[in-house]
């Protein structure tokens, strides 16, 4: 065993690869993960994997049994509404929830979830939709809906009165809110709307942040819903009923919550998340009282217990589930769940949730502490996690940008690029997460829309703009995640973006090469190494062309990542119309 592993043991140790398990994680990863031999798998908040035990008992359920569609009356399916009402409840079971007071509704995923909520919701001219800068933007979403009805909506901080990184402690007086709000679209109530001084509001937080792996405490839903008006006082906030969603789509794979003692209305939960397998399907885990003020429009098969084709009417179904859920369910994936569940269930969430905490603990702790040659700090870190403390209600994320000795940031597309040429996959941008991310980088409305002008958009390579970056670096571990997979990480880190002083007789080269002018000449005058030509490639996936000399700038290559071609009418080439090049059109090349 290497010297790094051991001193990580030494410290984590007794919760590191499930040693109470019937299989240890080094196990897990030779049996389960063979396809990940030499690759190093880190954007569990994307996706987890499935492993190979799951895959062969779905493989083997399918091809040994016969489910039938549920709205049919036959054998087959009475048999798939068994295995339907079975997954029903260990989704249930999983935030244990009793089905009492809780129905299990399938979605095609976390989105969907959603947006029937965001739909069916009982949104008045009286409503308020409130929520968490840090919200998914499919949460976000549900603004349209609001907005829309002539509700008002609110974009909010919370923070506990005088601790960073979410809220810890089980009384309302430690709660601040900083209101955001935003411009109502319809001031007019809706026709027989009267004003009745009573409506009902939307709370909607993340149970885990998926840009930043805060873990937001569940006594807000309490306080929400039994204390709001001594959190929310006065206007914009109106009396009323506040019900609470949770977008538990991240933090259900690791600390999912617990509805016995947080009774939420509504929870998503995506189970590619959970563990893998299968996609397109997802839950929304709905109270019964709340369930009943949804107010469904559409009507398809199996919705309806009577309709009639010529005339207005219709009878929709009393049963929750049947309801909400339009169309034949995905029953062969509802069907593949139990087998996720049970691999789940095996090693436990409590220790799938000790052990992912503990490599994300290791990371952040080491890259806090790497250092370029000058002693200048080589990570940023979001997300209540500080040199000075470690907060502990973090899930298994690590979100980060790095930084050159002079203070200037490397783009993330750049780590990227350089992390998949190591065979290591991980996730750069703002993960569909703008508050956060704006949050904590600091970016200003009108850092916003200056970025949107210059023409950045979700998942392009701008990742600097005005000096600024406009997204970060995420890491995220997963139950079959190892101490290697860190170590590699970090190993990548270091060899790749971290200065160190030069020895002789040895070169230590970073492979991406602070650009300040002192440590630039220093480098070449004290090594062999010497540039010999430089490709540059104006057109992705097209051949480029050499040259033995090019400008540089304070972020590297002058006008890297800046090329654009563009036809005189103003048309700009990009690779779906290359092939318009040598069909009559003259293009030139343009940079700023």
């Amino acid at each position: 065993m290497n010297t790094d592993k051991e001193a990580f043991l030494r410290e984590f140790g007794n919760d590191y690869g499930y040693p109470s398990a019937p299989f240890n994680i080094d196990q897990i990863r030779a049996s389960q993960f063979k396809r990940l031999d030499g690759l190093v798998y880190l954007d569990h908040a994307g996706s987890t994997l499935y492993s190979e035990s799951q895959m062969e008992a779905v493989l083997n359920d399918l091809t040994t049994s016969v489910y039938g569609n549920p709205h049919s009356q036959s054998d087959t399916s009475l048999a798939t509404c068994d295995i339907v009402r079975e997954a029903r409840q260990q989704v249930l079971d999983h935030c244990n929830a009793s089905p009492k007071d809780y129905k299990c509704i399938f979605t095609s995923g976390a989105t969907a979830a959603l947006k029937l909520v965001g739909e069916a919701f009982p949104w008045s001219s009286e409503s308020n939709f409130m929520y968490t800068m840090e919200n998914h933007n499919s949460v976000l979403g549900i603004r349209e809906y609001a907005l829309d009805r002539g509700a008002s909506a609110f974009a909010i901080d919370i923070e506990e009165a005088g601790h960073h990184g979410g809220v810890s402690r089980n009384t309302s007086s430690s709660i601040k809110v900083s209101p955001r709000p935003i411009q109502r679209r319809n001031q007019a109530r809706f026709p027989g709307e009267a004003p009745t001084g009573y409506a009902h509001n939307l709370f909607a937080f993340p149970s885990e942040c998926n840009f930043s792996g805060v873990r937001f405490s569940l006594d807000l839903v309490k306080i929400i819903k039994e204390d709001a008006e001594r959190i929310l006082t006065g206007p914009p906030f109106y009396k009323g009923c506040w019900m609470v969603l949770i977008d538990a789509a991240k933090g259900c794979a690791t600390k999912p919550p617990d509805l016995s003692k947080y009774p939420a209305d509504f929870v998503v939960i995506s189970f590619y998340k959970l563990f893998g397998y299968p996609t397109g399907l997802g839950a929304l885990i709905v109270r019964s009282e709340a369930a009943k003020l949804l107010k469904k429009t559409y009507f398809s098969g199996g919705t309806v217990a009577a309709s009639i084709a010529d005339i207005d009417f219709v009878k929709r179904r009393n049963d929750i589930e049947e309801l909400f859920e339009d169309g034949t369910a995905s029953f062969l994936s509802i069907a593949s769940i139990r087998h996720g569940f049970k691999l789940l269930n095996t090693i436990t969430i409590s220790a799938i949730s000790r052990h992912t905490s503990l490599l994300s603990t290791y990371v952040r702790k080491q890259l806090l502490a790497l250092r370029h040659d000058n002693g200048s700090g080589v990570c940023m870190l979001y997300g209540g996690f500080s040199s000075e403390k470690l907060c502990n209600e973090m899930g298994p994320i690590v979100t980060f940008n790095l930084k050159r000795p002079d203070g200037s940031w490397f783009g993330y597309r750049e780590v990227e690029k350089l992390a998949s040429l190591s065979r290591i996959q991980l996730r750069t941008g703002c993960f569909c997460n703008p508050g956060a991310c704006a949050k904590y980088l600091g970016l200003s409305h009108s850092d916003l829309l200056s970025n949107i002008e210059a023409g950045h958009v979700c998942w392009d390579d701008n990742d600097i703009i005005h000096g600024k970056p406009t997204g970060a670096v995420r890491v995220s571990f997963g139950y079959m995640s190892t101490f290697e997979d860190a170590k590699k990480f970090i190993d990548f880190i270091v060899s790749s973006f971290v200065s160190v002083p030069y020895q002789s007789g040895q070169v230590h080269l970073p492979r991406s090469i602070p650009y300040s002018s002192e440590g630039r000449e220093r480098r070449l005058s004290t090594t062999s190494f010497r540039l010999k030509s430089i490709t540059i490639y104006p057109i992705k996936s097209c051949a480029g062309f050499s040259v033995e000399g090019w400008p540089l700038s304070n972020t590297g290559l002058l006008h890297d990542r800046e090329w654009i071609l563009k036809s005189l009418t103003g048309e700009i080439l990009t690779q779906k119309k290359g092939s318009s090049v040598g069909q009559g059109k003259r293009w030139e090349v343009s940079a700023p």
